[in-house]
């Protein structure tokens, strides 16, 4: 027993731990080095001339006399109005999780409960809606919104997102609550609740993790989507991920990459804010999903 316990880590533990490490540094790498980049000029970060003026600042030390610069976040978020976009997709993600979790927690709760087998077709025509391609649901929105002279307007997205994400959203809480006992309901509507008192006071607060998780799922769809966005908003009424493709140009008109490298970044930083703060309430949510009690 002592000599098994002076043991160093084995060969498995080591090995996981390096090829963890090296995960890590494969993974974070784009992002720093776009962090490290949206601080230079484009003729560091994209020098054909040297890799290396990217971490000198060559270059920026020249046309801007430091070897760091804010010019890219200053031209993006307030020559180009960055911040418009900013709020736009707060609008958008923050009734999409609001109005997808509402409808999800009620629908999941009330197939999970329900003795009939039309839940399970139900849940199998959602999946359906859930596999199909993002863009062959939107075209089918495009001529009645061009017709109703609805286009470009943020709640005609925030409704093609909540219907790309409600089958989703629908699947993982009735995964959730199908874990939570029904002795539950029955003992809370024994001490008089009636059945929505039961699912508002006991049986939300014990699934709260999945909620955030589902939540969380969400959150990263509208804030990712590319395709619902540009297809359904107006240049003047963008999100921030389409509005990153804009700054790049096209064959008709130049960019600037730099407003666009800053642009990245912007929006990626929220988003490793969110993971950590919520990081618990994730990993009991996922278990909560994972383990059958």
């Amino acid at each position: 027993m002592a000599n098994s316990a002076r043991k160093g880590p084995s060969s498995l533990t080591i090995f996981s731990t390096a090829f963890v490490l090296l995960w890590i540094v494969i993974a974070s790498f784009p992002f720093l080095w776009t962090l490290w980049g949206s601080f230079k000029v484009q003729g560091d970060f994209f020098s054909k001339a040297d890799w290396r003026y990217a971490l000198n600042g060559t270059r920026t030390l020249v046309e801007t006399g430091g070897q760091f610069t804010g010019a890219g976040y200053a031209g993006a978020w307030i020559e180009q109005e960055f911040w418009r976009a900013a709020l736009n997709t707060t609008i958008v993600v923050f009734f999409t999780v609001v109005i997808s979790l509402t409808l999800g927690t009620l629908g999941g709760y009330a197939l999970a409960r329900s003795g009939y087998n039309y839940a399970f077709w139900l849940l199998m025509i959602a999946l359906v809606f859930r596999a199909m391609p993002h863009i062959t649901l939107v075209s089918g929105y495009l001529l009645p919104f061009f017709q109703w002279n609805l286009w470009g307007h943020l709640p005609t997205t925030i409704i093609v997102l909540v219907a790309i994400n409600q089958p989703f959203t629908l699947w993982m809480l009735h995964s959730f609550f199908l874990n939570i006992p029904k002795d539950l309901d029955e003992s809370a509507m024994v001490d008089g609740c009636t059945q929505f008192q039961a699912f508002r006071y006991v049986i939300i607060p014990v699934m709260w993790p999945g909620v955030i998780t589902t939540g969380l799922f969400s959150f990263l769809l509208a804030y990712n989507d590319f395709i619902v966005t540009a297809m359904l908003l107006s240049r003047d009424n963008q999100t921030m991920v389409p509005a990153i493709a804009g700054f790049l140009g096209s064959t008709f008109e130049e960019g600037n990459v730099m407003f666009a490298v800053a642009a990245v970044v912007s929006t990626t930083a929220p988003l490793f804010v969110l993971v950590m703060f919520f990081q618990r309430q994730i990993v009991s949510g996922l278990t909560a999903g994972a383990v059958k009690g």
